[in-house]
């Protein structure tokens, strides 16, 4: 069987703060950097452990809303995390559409941040794209490195 496309998204920086920094920072406030200004994030649950909730509520300038439920999949302390939005808290299915990702790594004096999504097909991966992937992900993690630089 030949290998299937991993249908990603990804972007990544340096952040001027060592990884631990930056860790306590994404986990202990992320209201304050998860989507771009004016939009704002609502942390219903985030228990940072395999198979725990992520639940999220984005809240737009304009009074939209935009929620999100899934599970970890995956979290390394100070390393990295996997959520996918496949499951619901007690592993019950839901219309997938992603598996989102975070990395940290050591970059000499600082922080090598990577995050993506990886889609089950072209088309989510297409959608996400269009709705605006890159500037989204690179804002929010212009606002993760604003506040773990200042820390």
């Amino acid at each position: 069987m030949a290998d299937s496309p991993l249908f990603e998204l990804a972007i990544e920086r340096h952040i001027a703060a060592p990884p631990d920094r930056v860790w306590d920072v994404m986990t202990t406030r992320i209201e304050e950097w998860w989507c771009p200004k004016p939009w704002r994030a609502e942390a219903i649950e985030q228990d940072w452990r395999p198979g725990g909730r992520s639940a999220m509520v984005m809240h737009g300038p304009n009074g939209e809303r935009s929620e999100g439920e899934g599970v970890f999949l995956e979290v390394v302390p100070g390393q990295r995390f996997v959520f996918t939005d496949a499951f619901r808290a007690g592993w019950i299915p839901q219309t997938p559409f992603m598996v989102g990702w975070f990395e940290l790594t050591p970059d000499g004096d600082g922080t090598r941040y990577r995050a993506g999504a990886r889609h089950w097909d072209a088309e989510k991966c297409a959608e996400h794209k269009a709705m605006g992937f890159e500037d989204g992900w690179r804002a929010a993690a212009a606002q993760l490195a604003a506040l773990a630089e200042q820390a």
